[in-house]
């Protein structure tokens, strides 16, 4: 088993100059995918169960599903997850398994999210694991703004949570289909001078990748959260593979048509954030 905590893996991480990549899963293709790809480049990875994934398929079975891939090879990955909004999703989430949370608490002022994000930590202590906190709040791609995390507020919310990790909103954007214009070097470097703790980048893929490369190697970012580059992945081979055939049915047969390309892509992800050969 190589079942691993957040903290066991960023950690490393950190002091070593790389980052791991927080992998979204949507099902077993993908995350079966990200495992090999990760036992294939010798790295950590963060495999990441997220509200659309947990309303398709429940917070127990997707615990089943990621420590059996972790048992499945001997290199790190950590049953993550992602954006729970409640202190009972959070719960819910270490029952099943899981070994690290994140409690999004970024819509809620900043009293109320330093309040409900320690509570988490404790729960998430008790049960072994660790918590990843935001503040500052990242938006959507065509949909919610964004709200840039300020550093004062950043140190504070780190000292009085004690999170492990801390998403932070430096002009990263959800559900980004394209690199952007790249994070605000700026920002990040005043919520490196206040804190100590590792940074976490949602929304990482309109990142661009010579920037993400650059931040992993130089600076306490230590997780960028991957989830619409590799959706595009999927969604291009699987489309392919069904107007190959318009008479095939058998959706396994098409299935494992996605497997190669979203294997080599999380390999090249890996390699991008240095993370590989690391164990």
């Amino acid at each position: 088993m190589t079942l691993a905590t957040l903290s066991d893996v960023l950690r490393p991480a950190l002091a070593g100059g790389y980052a791991v990549p927080g992998l979204v899963c949507l099902g077993w293709e993908d995350m079966r995918a990200y495992v090999m790809a990760a036992e294939a480049e010798r790295a950590p990875v963060i495999l990441q169960a997220g509200p659309g994934c947990r309303a398709h398929t429940p917070l127990p079975i997707l615990g089943a599903m990621f420590r059996h891939l972790a048992a499945s090879v001997d290199v790190p990955v950590v049953a993550h997850l992602d954006h729970g909004y409640t202190l009972a999703d959070c719960q819910d989430a270490l029952d099943a398994g899981f070994t690290s949370v994140m409690f999004d608490g970024s819509n809620l002022p900043l009293d109320e999210n330093i309040a409900q994000t320690a509570a988490v930590v404790a729960l998430a202590r008790s049960a072994g694991a660790s918590c990843e906190g935001e503040i500052g709040f990242v938006g959507y791609d065509g949909g919610a703004g964004s709200a840039g995390t300020d550093p004062a507020q950043a140190a504070r919310f780190a000292a009085e949570t004690g999170v492990d990790a801390m998403a932070i909103s430096v002009g990263n954007v959800h559900l980004q289909q394209g690199p952007g214009g790249g994070l605000d070097l700026g920002r990040i470097r005043a919520i490196e001078a206040v804190t100590r703790v590792p940074l976490v980048i949602h929304g990482g893929s309109g990142v661009p990748p010579a920037q993400r490369a650059d931040l992993a190697a130089r600076s306490r970012i230590c997780k960028f959260n991957i989830g619409t580059e590799l959706r595009m992945v999927f969604g291009t081979a699987l489309r392919s593979a069904v107007n190959r055939d318009p008479a095939r049915f058998d959706r396994l047969a098409i299935l494992q048509e996605t497997h190669e390309p979203v294997f080599e892509a999380a390999r090249t992800l890996l390699r991008n954030l240095g993370a590989s050969s690391r164990v």
